[in-house]
């Protein structure tokens, strides 16, 4: 479960910027992982209840948004919804498709007193 440690990661971040600014509690955190980032939401979650518990951070919430995977075809340039590891254009059908989200694992924003 490498969710434990990318919330290990995440709140060292979080603290950090913390003593940075002289805030004492966090009250929320926004992240967003994409589809094929290989992180499964429910289990952040569980790992952030954990690694919270009886610390300035408990009872902070975690918003997760989750990004879906998206491309652009290479020779005709229309962007899709791409399901799955492998994409071929609707348009023309070329399977030449370069990734443009859905790789995402990035703190967007935290709100803290």
């Amino acid at each position: 479960m490498h969710e434990l440690s990318i919330t290990t990661s995440m709140l060292d971040i979080v603290k950090e910027h913390m003593t940075r600014h002289g805030a004492e509690k966090l009250r929320s955190l926004k992240i967003k992982v994409g589809e094929m980032a290989a992180v499964e939401p429910q289990s952040l979650l569980f790992c952030f209840e954990a690694c919270t518990k009886d610390t300035p951070l408990e009872g902070a919430v975690l918003d997760i948004e989750v990004i879906p995977l998206t491309g652009r075809c290479r020779e005709c340039g229309t962007e899709m919804r791409i399901d799955g590891y492998s994409a071929q254009c609707p348009k023309c059908r070329s399977v030449s498709v370069e990734h443009l989200s859905g790789h995402e694992l990035a703190i967007v924003s935290m709100e803290v007193e």
